[in-house]
């Protein structure tokens, strides 16, 4: 039986936030001991302080997380400048958590190592994985590679870590330990059942057509022709940006993400976008409403519902990007209101704003690296 409790305060002090988060818990497990725990907080807290508090709570407790652009649980909804914990009791399912520090020395090689150790510690079959990674430093898609290339078809879910549009530095936790440039896993394996949803709300609209040059995340051509001309062609010489991503659909994939421009070159005619992207992919411009923005975390987690293989989830987990969060502006509350008009029960969950979000495609699909996209992850024992 799988047991999930929530914490979340908006105090802006450290040491009151924490003990909060920490009561808020302490009260819903009564006198079970959590094994694992997620920690989403805003980036300008006293973090050491915060693990501590946590770690002298709940001992030895498996805990990753990192910092957000904002959070989201339902204790208190949308929040800015908060902090939210969940935690996690179950006697036939196993939690592993591990760090890959450094990654950007070695993204791949760094993050395979991470999984590796923690499934050393498992004595069950792995189900998922969730990682909370580095956005600045390195490439979250040569990290992700390098999870996928340790855990094979296992689905990962998470979300970059972000720092409220600073883009100076963001954090990663580790247990007791504070970092940058890292890649904090947590493995779940047993007796678990979990579904998800993942939408972005944006239509592809127009052609399709080929990426023909790329290098990682700077699009040179499309159909052969400068990437500017592409965007020029549907958006009236408008500067590309985020308001209207790509939908990319990886070789063989049928189903498309989303990747957002970051940056253009005049002069090379080059779309810079915040993640990279695939050799030979399709993409097609698309297009959305405020509305359809705010509707696609109901299309999610309606998707994940309808998808959840047991009687009931326990928990929910979110992922939403910072650049939805930044499109939304006032309405960012509606993003979890519309998840919670929609839902079949008031359900336990929290969740964070990213620098990029992680999960599927499919369920048979493999994991990629989403932007402006929501993610829910439905968990429970039965």
């Amino acid at each position: 039986m799988l047991k999930v409790a929530i914490g979340h305060s908006s105090d802006p002090d450290s040491l009151e936030a924490v003990k909060e988060v920490i009561q808020q818990c302490q009260s819903t497990l009564a006198d079970q001991t959590p094994q694992a725990g997620l920690l989403f907080a805003a980036i300008d807290f006293d973090h050491h302080l915060i693990l501590q508090q946590i770690n002298e709570a709940f001992p030895k407790i498996e805990l990753i997380g990192g910092t957000t652009d904002g959070e989201i649980s339902s204790v208190l909804e949308f929040q800015q400048d908060s902090l939210t914990l969940m935690l996690f009791c179950a006697d036939d399912i196993e939690f592993r958590a591990s760090i890959g520090r450094n990654v950007s020395q070695n993204p791949e090689a760094i993050a395979r190592q991470a999984v590796e150790t923690a499934k050393h510690r498992l004595t069950l079959p792995i189900q998922l994985c969730i990682t909370v990674p580095e956005s600045l430093t390195t490439s979250t898609v040569s990290i992700l590679q390098g999870l996928k290339a340790a855990l094979g078809t296992i689905p990962i879910f998470g979300g970059a870590a972000a720092d409220q549009w600073q883009y100076k530095r963001t954090y990663q936790f580790f247990n007791t330990e504070v970092l940058s440039d890292a890649v904090p896993v947590l493995l779940v394996a047993g007796k678990l059942f979990f579904s998800y949803g993942v939408a972005g709300g944006w239509r592809p609209i127009g052609k399709r057509s080929l990426i023909t040059k790329v290098n990682k995340n700077i699009i040179y051509e499309i159909d052969g022709k400068p990437a500017l001309d592409f965007y020029h062609y549907y958006l009236n010489n408008s500067a590309p940006d985020a308001v209207y991503p790509l939908a990319v659909f990886p070789p063989g994939q049928e189903q498309f993400f989303l990747r957002g421009s970051v940056g253009h070159d005049l002069e090379r005619g080059s779309i810079t976008v915040s993640g990279d992207i695939p050799e030979h992919s399709v993409v097609q411009i698309t297009d959305a409403s405020i509305d359809d923005v705010v509707m696609a975390s109901q299309t999610a987690s309606t998707e994940a519902w309808a998808k959840y293989p047991g009687q009931a989830p326990d928990a929910a987990i979110f992922f939403s990007c910072a650049w939805r969060r930044h499109i939304l502006g006032t309405r960012a509350n509606e993003e979890y209101q519309a998840i919670a008009h929609s839902s079949k029960q008031v359900i336990t969950g929290c969740g964070f704003y990213t620098y990029g979000e992680i999960a599927p495609l499919s369920d048979t699909g493999q994991t990629f690296f989403h932007n402006t996209t929501f993610v829910t992850l439905l968990i429970g024992s039965q």
